[in-house]
């Protein structure tokens, strides 16, 4: 049977592959969409983006209503760190927000970052990366959460499908108990984390709590398609 176009359509165009530290990334293009893949693993497209951008609101209100620092009032604009460039959602939102100071996105692939200074990606961030509160940390999230010196108002993280479905088994401990204890040492008091996940997690709220997180809540995201995404909140022990 001969190949339609409909059928060339249907068929994802594979625009870069690299073969990193941490196994392979692709980014391809199906029809009107950009696709990353990690080692075989869906991660993420330009489909929606709604659940990303809730990501970085839902951490907003949270640090508001917890007292943690704001930018009315003259007091000093709070910072964002962000786990994860994926496809720019997130950060493109945050940068739109005059209410966040310093923005840091921590990514540790590096064709990520490339796919965004100047690839295909670039329609989507190039304001949010020209604006001079946003700057990208090429490291990985787990070594940087343990190494760093700087504090945060707020952590989001959306380096995983969720804290049950990791793309990488070194990220396990970023949702165990001695993970969650190095966020919460990143946080400033009354600092906020807001966990991405493709799937509501019990275990993972308890762990929450257990660890000292206070008003630890999961929002639904309603998407296109399937089942609700959620963030996973709470406010810092400290």
């Amino acid at each position: 049977m001969p190949i339609t176009s409909h059928d060339l359509h249907d068929i994802p165009e594979v625009l870069d592959r690299r073969e990193g530290p941490h196994g392979e990334v692709v980014l391809r293009r199906h029809g009107a969409l950009l696709q990353i893949i990690a080692n075989g693993c869906f991660l993420m497209d330009t489909s929606d983006g709604r659940s990303e951008r809730r990501l970085v609101d839902a951490a907003a209100d949270a640090l508001a209503a917890s007292g943690g620092r704001a930018s009315s009032g003259g007091r000093v604009a709070p910072h964002l760190l962000i786990g994860g460039l994926g496809v720019g959602f997130s950060l493109a939102h945050a940068a739109a927000d005059p209410r966040w100071g310093r923005i840091a996105v921590v990514e540790r692939e590096r064709a990520i970052i490339d796919w965004h200074y100047g690839g295909p990606l670039a329609a989507l961030s190039a304001d949010a990366l020209a604006d001079p509160r946003a700057e990208i940390v090429e490291a990985d999230l787990v070594d940087y959460v343990n190494e760093t010196s700087d504090t945060y108002d707020a952590l989001c993280l959306d380096i995983d499908n969720g804290p049950g479905w990791t793309v990488t088994e070194g990220n396990d401990g970023l949702y165990a108990p001695s993970g969650l204890a190095g966020c919460a040492r990143l946080l400033r008091p009354g600092g906020v984390l807001a966990v991405w996940s493709a799937q509501p997690s019990p275990e993972f709220e308890e762990t929450l709590r257990n660890a000292g997180f206070q008003q630890v809540r999961t929002e639904e995201i309603p998407v296109a398609r399937g089942v609700p995404d959620v963030v996973h909140i709470g406010v810092g022990p400290g």
